[in-house]
C-alpha cells in the first residue's frame, strides 16, 4: 500500500469506531475500494462503508446467498460466467431475452448479490484480497418489450456503485436495439459518472473487434465472437473464500 494512502486508511479505520464499527476482518484493499468511491474522503468513505456492514448483515445475514434462496432467478438460466479476461477479472455474460421483470423483488436483489458475489469469489485463489474486480457483459439481442425492466437494471446498477465500490471494472452492452435506447437513456440518469464512465456500448464492427480483443478470446463465448463455451452461474463451481 502506497504510504500516501496510509493516513488516510488510519483515519478511515478511527471513523468506523466512531460509528460503532469495527474494520478488523477487512484489510487494505477492501478499505480503499470505499476511499476511492468516496474520493479519499475518510468521512464519507466510513459512513459507506458501515452503510455496507448494515445492509449486508441485513440482506445476507449467513454472508452468501445460497441457491435455494433465489430458485425463479435461476431457473430462466439467464447469467452465464466464464473464465478469466485477458486482464484477469472474471466475466459475466447476462442474457436479458431471458430475463422478465420479477415479481418477487426481495429475491431478485439477493439474485444480484449472488451472482456478484459468486462471480467476484471465481477471481479468488486463496484467500480474497479486498480488490477484485469483475467484466459484465449484458447481452440484449432478441429482447421484447416483455423483457425491458429498468426498476431491475437500476438495482443491479445501485447495487454495485453503494455495496460493490470499484468492483466493475467494465460493462460492455452488446445488441442494444433501436427501442431500448430511450430506456437506457432513463436508467442512466441513476447511474453515477465514474460507472458511467465504465460502461461501453459496442454498436458498430470495429467496437466488437475492441471487445472481444480486450476480453479475448480465451473467456468469450463462441455466440460472441470467442473460443469459450457458455457456462450457466449455477453450473460453475467456484472455491470457498477463506476470508
Amino acid at each position: 500500500m502506497e504510504k500516501s494512502h496510509e493516513l488516510e486508511l488510519t483515519q478511515m479505520r478511527k471513523s468506523v469506531e466512531k460509528l460503532g464499527f469495527s474494520t478488523e476482518k477487512y484489510g487494505d484493499p477492501t478499505l480503499m475500494r470505499f476511499l476511492i468511491a468516496r474520493s479519499m474522503d475518510t468521512d464519507k468513505a466510513s459512513k459507506m462503508f458501515v452503510q455496507w456492514l448494515k445492509w449486508r448483515s441485513s440482506l445476507v445475514p449467513n454472508g452468501f446467498v445460497v441457491e435455494s434462496e433465489v430458485p425463479d432467478q435461476l431457473e430462466a438460466r439467464k447469467i452465464f460466467l466464464q473464465g478469466l479476461s485477458k486482464t484477469g477479472y472474471p466475466v459475466m455474460i447476462v442474457q436479458a431475452c431471458k430475463h422478465y421483470p420479477p415479481k418477487d423483488h426481495l429475491q431478485f436483489k439477493k439474485f444480484v448479490v449472488y451472482l456478484l458475489d459468486k462471480t467476484i469469489a471465481s477471481a479468488v485463489k486463496g484467500r480474497e484480497i479486498g480488490n477484485e474486480k469483475l467484466i459484465g457483459v449484458l447481452d440484449f439481442q432478441n429482447i421484447t418489450y416483455r423483457n425491458v425492466d429498468a426498476r431491475g437494471l437500476i438495482t443491479g446498477f445501485q447495487f454495485l456503485q453503494a455495496y460493490f465500490p470499484e468492483r466493475l471494472a467494465k460493462c460492455y452492452i452488446v445488441h442494444m436495439p433501436r427501442f431500448f435506447v430511450s430506456v437506457w437513456r432513463m436508467v442512466s440518469r441513476f447511474i453515477e459518472k465514474s460507472t458511467l464512465e465504465k460502461i461501453v456500448i459496442v454498436t458498430n464492427d470495429d467496437e466488437k473487434k475492441i471487445f472481444i480483443e480486450e476480453i479475448g478470446e480465451e473467456a468469450l463465448p463462441v455466440e460472441y465472437g470467442g473460443k469459450a463455451i457458455l457456462g450457466a452461474i449455477q453450473d460453475v463451481q467456484v472455491p470457498t473464500l477463506e476470508g
